[in-house]
């Protein structure tokens, strides 16, 4: 028999805490979000371990160290309006929940909004939402966002989830790059985005957001 509780506890303190990841309401959240209901049936023995834990079509939940270190550099504020793309069984979002004023989870799969939906009530979230569409396309009812996080891997991002950043908002995704991968934060500026580098990781990339190759003879 698992205790969960101990398992979380050590998640944080021998995962996330050495990984540089200190911003208290970041630790908060993963003391408090019980990880085990947001993964696989499958999964759940493991759903504290140090990896990504994959789900069908090839995506994945990122592993705790990489999530915390991306909502590190996110910085959200108590007052931010957040869209999570590739929310899968809602983990992320149930921790966004707790720093910001309002997140919007959107996952693509009816299966596993529905499980995110029913477990954010289940825990009384009333601060978030799920959305069933797709990934590329947003939610452009809910925005524009002060926060756009991507759960996975981009090589482009659609200029249909730009256009739901406010000016001056950020959007933090693993990128991958002539093969590499790296947590970027991307600001919107009336020039664009301008993009830096916060630290290497990767992870599948998500379905739509890939580069298109160029026609070739």
């Amino acid at each position: 028999m698992v205790d969960f509780n101990a398992a979380r506890t050590a998640m944080v303190d021998c995962q996330v805490r050495p990984s540089d990841v200190t911003r208290y309401n970041i630790i908060d959240a993963m003391l408090a979000v019980p990880r085990e209901n947001f993964v696989p049936g499958s999964a759940r023995k493991i759903a504290y371990s140090g990896a990504e834990i994959e789900l069908e079509d090839g995506r994945v939940i990122l592993d705790p160290r990489v999530l915390g270190k991306m909502l590190d550099a996110a910085a959200i504020g108590s007052s931010d309006l957040v869209l999570n793309i590739s929310a899968t069984y809602g983990y992320t979002t149930a921790l966004i929940a707790r720093m910001c004023s309002a997140v919007i989870g959107l996952e693509k799969d009816a299966s596993l909004a529905e499980h995110a939906a029913r477990q954010l009530a289940e825990m009384e979230v009333v601060n978030a939402i799920i959305e069933n569409g797709p990934l590329t396309e947003g939610v452009p009812q809910h925005g524009p966002f002060d926060v756009i996080f991507i759960d996975g891997a981009i090589e482009v991002l659609p200029d249909a989830v730009i256009d739901q950043l406010k000016e001056g908002g950020k959007v933090i995704t693993l990128k991958i790059e002539d093969g590499v991968g790296q947590c970027q934060i991307g600001i919107k500026s009336p020039n664009g985005m301008a993009w830096r580098r916060v630290f290497d990781a990767t992870s599948p990339l998500l379905p739509g957001f890939a580069r298109k190759k160029a026609f070739e003879f």
